[in-house]
Parts: C-alpha cells; sequence; structure tokens
C-alpha cells in the first residue's frame, strides 16, 4: 500500500505541484489550505505517513502547526517536511528546534522533494 502524504499549502498551484509529483511516485495524496485545516486533517485522518508544510499561510502558519502536531503525544513522531519560500536560517532553527525533518526552499525540483519525501517515509 502506498504511503499517504499530507500537503499543507495555501496556495492550491503549490498543492497540486507537489501533489502530481507525489502521485507519480506512487504516494497517496490529501490536501489542506493551512495549518488548521491541516491538524485537523492529522486528527481525523488515519494512516498519514508524513506531512509537507509551508511557512507563511493564514490561520495558523507552518511552525504553529509544528508546534501543535509534536505537542500532541499521539502524532508528535509524525515527520513533518518545511517546503517554504523562506530561506532564513532563523526560522530554519526554529523549525528543527520544533521537530521538523527538513526544509526544502520553492521554487523546488519535484524530483529534489520525491527524493526527500522517499528517505523520511522510507519508501
Amino acid at each position: 500500500m502506498s504511503a499517504k502524504v499530507l500537503v499543507v499549502d495555501d496556495s492550491r498551484a503549490i498543492r497540486q505541484l507537489v501533489g502530481t509529483a507525489l502521485l507519480q511516485a506512487g504516494y497517496e495524496v490529501i490536501e489542506a489550505e493551512d495549518g488548521q485545516q491541516g491538524l485537523s486533517t492529522i486528527s481525523t485522518e488515519r494512516d498519514i505517513a508524513m506531512v509537507i508544510c509551508d511557512v507563511n499561510m493564514p490561520n495558523m502558519n507552518g511552525l504553529e502547526m509544528l508546534a501543535a502536531v509534536k505537542a500532541q503525544a499521539n502524532n508528535s513522531s509524525l515527520p513533518v517536511l518545511m517546503l517554504t519560500t523562506e530561506g532564513k536560517a532563523d526560522l530554519i532553527q526554529q523549525a528543527k528546534r520544533c521537530g521538523a525533518k527538513g526544509w526544502i526552499v520553492k521554487p523546488f525540483k519535484p524530483d529534489q522533494l520525491v527524493a526527500a519525501v522517499r528517505k523520511i517515509v522510507g519508501q
């Protein structure tokens, strides 16, 4: 069975780009438009293998969502990869301290993203 990846980004175009790359690589993809929707999806969907999350989003940003996910005992080991236009070292360090597995800066190469997902999910 293919691993399920949650893509959290307020840009429909980015969700489609990421989704297409992952679907072609054999992953199942589900989407959320912001951190609040992402958290809600994580709490209702079972067997999510990992999360790919933007940083700058309305309602709840990616770092807030990451911290909230890691604070939940049943989700604390869920891998989260940040995918964002931000490349600031302090934000990257903050994300790592919160438990992010990695950080990819947009624009990204689909094969680079798929390689990161394979490394994290182990497929």
